[in-house]
């Protein structure tokens, strides 16, 4: 299987594309991914926590699955490691319905005879991505208030996961 392009890629926010054909069956994007999310809601989902500590997108932006599920490792790792299990509510709020496409030019000898090239350039279905606009909250930690730093320390480290900007906001419910 071939290593994943960079994100650079994928991350500028542009209008989708929908192949537009004459016939109703080639109009559609075929054999979409599974998406690599395995869980949106993490943490105590019962109790109710004071305090709310956000990330919010400063810019617009595609975020991918696997960016995703790396920041949710990352964080929920952190806080369980940090503050334990029972003691926050983590959510993560974007889903990806955008499908990622490429168009693989090949490379060598004889590679000439079965590319198409752009003529035919739609491209097959390789990932998922989340369409995030600017001011968009990505996800938010419900804790206590002795918690709030360990809160925004693995925030933090979510942010370094994706191709955006953001800013961490605490909340008093």
């Amino acid at each position: 299987m071939a290593r994943l392009r960079k994100a650079v890629a994928y991350r500028k926010l542009e209008r989708p594309y929908t192949r537009k054909s004459r016939k109703r069956e080639k109009s559609y994007v075929r054999g979409a991914p599974n998406s690599k999310i395995v869980m949106f809601d993490m943490g105590n989902r019962s109790a109710k926590f004071p305090y709310r500590v956000k990330l919010i997108s400063k810019n617009n932006v595609q975020i991918r699955h696997n960016a995703l599920e790396s920041a949710r490792i990352a964080v929920n790792k952190q806080l369980s490691n940090k503050i334990g299990e029972n003691n926050y509510y983590f959510k993560i709020k974007p889903f990806p319905h955008h499908i990622l496409r490429e168009n693989p030019l090949a490379a060598g000898a004889g590679a000439d005879r079965f590319q198409t090239g752009m003529s035919h350039a739609f491209g097959k279905p390789i990932g998922l991505a989340a369409r995030v606009k600017k001011g968009q909250e990505l996800m938010y930690i419900d804790v206590n208030e002795k918690s709030i730093d360990f809160a925004k320390q693995a925030i933090k480290q979510a942010v370094y996961k994706f191709p955006l900007q953001g800013t961490i906001e605490v909340v008093k419910k």
